[in-house]
């Protein structure tokens, strides 16, 4: 699946979860599956876990924060002592 068909998955509208971005036709948050994977969920137990959710979903989640940080600058979490 391309990149714009897997963005297509993804929606954001201020009525819906105050605007995070969420999978289309659910109230998941982009935040909420990508905070499950890093927990160290497997995309078959999210799956599992709510019903009518694809790989293609997840998918879509990780290609959209991936997207977005592409021109995002960081700053250390923690300040090294010196």
């Amino acid at each position: 699946m391309t990149d714009e068909k897997l963005l297509e998955r993804i929606s954001v509208n201020p009525k819906v979860m105050t605007g995070k971005p969420v999978i289309n036709g659910t109230r998941l948050t982009v935040e909420l599956i990508l905070n499950l994977l890093a927990h160290g969920q497997s995309t078959q137990e999210i799956i599992n876990e709510y019903k009518g959710l694809t790989l293609d979903d997840i998918q879509a989640c990780i290609l959209f924060a991936s997207k977005t940080m592409e021109n995002t600058a960081f700053m250390p979490l923690t300040m090294e002592k010196p």
